[in-house]
């Protein structure tokens, strides 16, 4: 399945946003996911990740997949927008796309210290979810391999977050730009 061609002719561009809800983050198309699991998996085997840590929910769908063929578990991080006190590693994110911040966490009890653990992602544009995730992860006690997203905006830059804390990054399929409405992979 060519990727770039079907993120082109499914998708739309609405300015910097490029909507994918009617096949990876909101309906999701599961022969899809499985060609995308593979294509992480791919990625990732070499890594040896003992974990994938994701956020919800757009991230579920592809990082699942992906566990699934690498036969290892994923915890998604939880999303809330109130405060109170958990046992829990917690960071503030805010969305680009949805205009406010929201807290993400991971309980203690889910993810064990010294796991060798891999950030996937639905995109990868400014990077703030994916370095708060990495961020939970190194405060955990696990070893931060890298991140691997589905879609990066390559124009947004979001990349060097990850980069600049010697975190490696790969991305299934990279939009170099979005200009006049039209999808430009690089």
């Amino acid at each position: 399945m060519d990727l770039e061609r079907y993120i082109r002719e499914r998708s739309s561009v609405n300015g910097d946003i490029v909507n994918v809800d009617t096949f990876l983050n909101h309906k999701v198309d599961a022969a899809l996911m499985g060609v995308i699991g593979r294509r992480i998996a791919g990625i990732a085997a070499p890594l040896r990740p003992d974990v994938l840590v994701t956020a919800e929910a757009s991230g579920i769908a592809p990082a699942l997949s992906a566990a699934s063929e690498l036969r290892i578990p994923m915890i998604y991080a939880k999303k809330y927008v109130l405060p109170g006190p958990r046992e829990a590693v917690s960071r503030e994110v805010a969305s680009a796309t949805k205009g406010f911040e929201y807290t993400i966490e991971i309980r203690r009890r889910v993810l064990d210290a010294g796991l060798r653990a891999l950030v996937v992602d639905d995109f990868l544009a400014r990077g703030r979810t994916a370095v708060a995730l990495g961020e939970i992860v190194e405060d955990i006690g696990c070893r931060m391999l890298g991140a691997v997203f589905v879609i990066e905006k390559g124009w947004v830059g979001g990349r060097h977050l990850l980069e600049d804390r010697g975190w490696p990054v790969w991305s299934v399929v990279n939009i170099a730009s979005v200009e006049g409405g039209v999808i430009q992979f690089g």
